[in-house]
């Protein structure tokens, strides 16, 4: 068994909207006041571009973005031991994703965090510079990877 069927293979989204500030939500499942931007798992035979729009749609009820760019590998991140032992029926020890940036193409009007199967209670728009801070500590180093390669488009 290589060591990528170790992670699930996941997208990630980085949403701007027209003054350069980045989507992100607080999660329902967890105590602590993490952030993230959306993600989600890749269906199988799903290419990563199709599911990047199908989680945006799922997780906060919009597709109305346009694709900027797509990070150049994937990055891997590492979940806890106890979130190991919980999730996917402990088949993971972490989620690897390919990323994605997008524009956001709608108004705040065209967000809705009430999908069929809710993921986050809250969101806001923040800035580039707070994204590696409002992550939950195990993802950090993806986010401030991903900020690093999007760099050139951000403003």
């Amino acid at each position: 068994m290589n060591n990528q069927a170790f992670y699930r293979p996941c997208v990630g989204i980085m949403l701007l909207n027209n003054l350069g500030k980045v989507f992100v939500a607080q999660r329902i499942d967890t105590r602590t006041e993490a952030w993230q931007m959306p993600q989600g798992g890749i269906e199988e035979g799903e290419d990563p571009k199709r599911a990047a729009m199908r989680e945006l749609e799922e997780e906060i009820g919009t597709n109305k973005a346009a694709l900027m760019a797509e990070s150049s590998d994937w990055l891997y991140y590492d979940l806890p031991i106890d979130l190991q032992q919980k999730l996917w029926n402990g088949q993971y020890k972490g989620q690897r994703q390919k990323w994605f940036l997008y524009r956001f193409l709608g108004d705040d009007r065209d967000i809705n965090l009430l999908t069929e199967h809710p993921e986050f209670l809250d969101w806001r728009w923040a800035n580039v510079s707070e994204l590696a801070d409002l992550a939950i500590p195990f993802k950090r180093h993806v986010y401030e990877n991903i900020i690093q390669e999007f760099h050139r488009f951000l403003f």
